[in-house]
């Protein structure tokens, strides 16, 4: 129930294809990620909303040593740089005891994950979605279907590059997830099933998953119980 409820609105609509996360994840309007320090409760937090580029670890840097106050981060984002999310879940793990945060209505997605799993303390609140999916290097489809046109060998090159740059990251993640203290089957049981593109066929076509409330406590993504 609370993960349908937004503060006590509407019900949220669910996505037919996805249907454990929102039809209309509320990602921002933002270009890229921006970075502002507000006062919440008496408390410093950082609001961190729309999509991860590469100026995000160094721009993180600067906030986090220019507001030495800040308590919270709290996070809405489309994702994007991988590694840039990383780095930026790396830094905030370097700044005792931060909390970050994905309140309600708010949607945590790809990159994303990694910038928030940083946190010390980490809170998804009911209604706030921490949403997975199977990393993939190459989302570019007119990529491979000229490769395609191209013939065999061209192909053949690209599915070694993606694989070749696709284990690399599966061992980073790994790394990641086991100096954050978040548990590594979040990768085998959530991650790794979901698919990278919708399957032309019937049955599942879900490529994107919401966690419940139930999940993000048992493999440890949300830390703190409010």
């Amino acid at each position: 129930m609370a993960a349908a409820l937004l503060c006590g609105q509407s019900p949220v609509k669910m996505d037919p294809a996805n249907p454990s996360c929102p039809q209309s994840p509320d990602w921002s309007a933002n270009k890229i990620m921006a970075l502002k320090v507000v006062k919440k409760g008496g408390a410093q937090v950082l609001l961190a909303e729309g999509p991860i580029d590469q100026t995000l670890p160094d721009r993180l840097k600067k906030a986090l040593a220019d507001n030495p106050d800040i308590a919270e981060i709290w996070l809405r984002s489309p994702g994007g740089n991988a590694r840039a999310g990383n780095a930026a879940g790396r830094l905030i793990r370097g700044a005792p005891g931060l909390v970050t945060r994905i309140p309600a209505g708010w949607t945590c997605f790809s990159a994303c994950n990694f910038v928030f799993m940083g946190g010390q303390l980490r809170v998804v609140e009911p209604g706030g979605n921490f949403m997975v999916h199977m990393f993939t290097m190459t989302g570019d489809r007119d990529a491979i279907d000229q490769s395609v046109a191209l013939g065999t060998e061209t192909t053949v090159e690209l599915i070694g590059d993606i694989e070749q740059e696709s284990a690399l990251l599966a061992s980073e993640d790994n790394d990641f997830l086991i100096r954050m203290g978040v548990s590594r089957k979040l990768l085998t049981d959530i991650m790794y099933k979901q698919k990278a593109v919708a399957s032309g066929g019937g049955g599942d076509q879900s490529t994107r998953r919401c966690l419940t409330q139930d999940e993000v406590f048992k493999y440890n993504v949300a830390n703190v119980q409010e």
